[in-house]
């Protein structure tokens, strides 16, 4: 499913209007009766409801659920907060409408505590078209209506986040529920818009699909449906050797847990072989552990990190056996391993995943000379930053990254030509041709140690099955965050570890196998 800004919307919403010939009444109808229908599923015993609705069209379809709501026997009172003459053309009909049925409506006057209190409250005061922080009038509505509703059902987008960041504009309202129409806002799942909007609910209201699925709509909803389509077949008639050979260089002297968490992940998301490339003095620390995964020893500098003498036996194991290489995992932060890695990328002949202490080396180089090694590589690559190290690697602030997070990491991709999983809540994914992808799996569970580790592993995996670099990442971040939504069901989110992300792999492949 595609997300789109508030511009975007519009966009599909004058076409349908203007060039397809559906009236811009019958789509605020469809609207309101698809909200009123989501409260009747909720609250199917009557409940006091407060309709409040401003003078645009997110109004009128205000107005349209304060209508429908008292067809159904609901005890309804409605707050039109603009005055007659400042209502949009559509507003203005559904309010001689609902004149005419004898639904009372308190015209241009706040509601207080006591009109919200206790009711049902559906927010129907601006809707997408927010662009500038709230005035004082309405701020003060939003804090009553956070203050004193039972229940919120917000319209399209809850008042006061922006549709195109997820921005709160100086107030918002919390909702329960969201209901929008066509498809969902970048807003709704971008945080801290995430967090106001509740659960949402996505309505056809009758746009046409070739333009809710145009290819001109550069950000899309990672779902179920995608993912079963891309998961590898396997065949009756095959070997280990058919489904990729990891190598996973990392590790340093006590760190050598987190090249083990990601070779087992790889296992887990069905790599045929996985060998672990780290410092001898590590391999040694780390043998009693291992069983379905192989070691590389390699050459150890005195701060127990990979020497860089280790290049010669890594480009050798590479271009005899594996199929995919995965770098970072525990690599420790020497100024010798970090000039291996980079001699690493520019080298490797196999597709690379990137994280960690790999990308804080890729960041030693500035980002104008990250860009330039990017394009003397021979290989795709998909890096996997949370917010610090995407702020190293672009050379920006971690709060330029977490309130830009759709930009820069769009740009970064374009300019590097480098896949790129920027890890959080949510994580999204930017390929070199513009394109971006939001995960809609995954829990406050999953911020622990190791979990980035494991997705290293995963998607590390899924290229050595033949997914190509992007499908990997996309797969790979969903199969990860629902292995940690089935672990946070049986051990909640409080006892959620990376182990754990390993050991419910199979749920989650079973669920999409099924």
């Amino acid at each position: 499913m595609k997300v789109v800004t508030a511009s975007e919307m519009r966009g599909i919403d004058r076409t349908t209007i203007e060039d397809i010939g559906i009236p811009s009444m019958v789509l605020m109808e469809r609207a309101g009766i698809s909200v009123v229908k989501r409260i009747i599923e909720k609250f199917p015993v009557i409940q006091p409801v407060a309709v409040l609705s401003g003078g645009g069209n997110n109004g009128g379809d205000g107005l349209v659920i304060a209508r429908e709501l008292q067809r159904a026997g609901y005890n309804v009172k409605v707050f039109l907060l603009s005055p007659e003459d400042r209502l949009s053309k559509d507003c203005r009909n559904q309010y001689e409408i609902v004149k005419k049925l004898g639904l009372k409506v308190v015209i241009n006057r706040a509601p207080s505590g006591k009109d919200l209190k206790d009711s049902i409250v559906v927010d129907a005061i601006i809707g997408t078209g927010l662009n500038k922080p709230l005035r004082d009038n309405l701020s003060k509505i939003v804090r009553l209506v956070n203050q004193y509703a039972s229940y919120v059902v917000a319209v399209d987008i809850p008042t006061g986040i922006s549709s195109d960041t997820g921005e709160v504009m100086g107030e918002a309202v919390r909702a329960d529920t969201t209901v929008t129409f066509g498809l969902p806002k970048i807003g709704h799942l971008l945080p801290p818009g995430s967090e106001y909007t509740g659960e949402l609910f996505v309505e056809d209201i009758g746009f046409p699909p070739h333009l809710t699925n145009s290819d001109s709509l550069k950000v899309e909803l990672i779902e179920e449906d995608i993912i079963k389509a891309l998961i590898p077949y396997r065949e009756q008639d095959t070997h280990k050797g058919d489904y990729g050979h990891i190598l996973i260089v990392g590790g340093s002297v006590g760190k050598t847990g987190a090249t083990l968490m990601a070779a087992r992940a790889a296992l887990k998301a069905g790599a045929g072989l996985v060998t672990i490339a780290l410092p001898d003095a590590a391999a040694k620390a780390l043998m009693g552990s291992v069983l379905e995964e192989m070691m590389l020893p390699l050459p150890c500098s005195e701060d127990g990190t990979i020497s860089m003498t280790a290049l010669d036996s890594i480009m050798d194991f590479i271009h005899e056996r594996a199929d995919v290489l995965a770098i970072g995992p525990g690599l420790g932060r020497s100024k010798e391993t970090w000039q291996l890695v980079r001699e690493l990328v520019r080298l490797s002949p196999l597709p690379m995943v990137i994280d960690a202490d790999g990308l804080n080396a890729l960041s030693e180089s500035g980002y104008e000379g990250l860009k330039r090694l990017f394009c003397k590589t021979i290989s795709p690559s998909v890096l996997t930053p949370h917010l610090g190290e995407m702020s190293r690697l672009a050379g920006c602030s971690t709060e330029e990254v977490r309130a830009n997070r759709l930009d820069i990491s769009r740009s970064f991709s374009e300019e590097t030509a480098a896949v790129l999983v920027l890890k959080g809540a949510p994580t999204v994914i930017s390929t070199p041709e513009g394109n971006q992808y939001i995960n809609s799996t995954g829990n406050p569970g999953m911020a622990t140690a190791g979990a980035g580790d494991v997705l290293t592993g995963i998607i590390a995996a899924l290229i050595g099955q033949n997914l190509s670099p992007v499908d990997a990442s996309i797969a790979g971040v969903y199969i990860h965050g629902l292995s940690g939504d089935i672990a946070a069901r049986h051990l909640t989110e409080y006892s959620l570890t990376a182990g754990e992300l390993i050991k419910f792999l199979p749920d989650a492949f079973r669920r999409l196998l099924g």
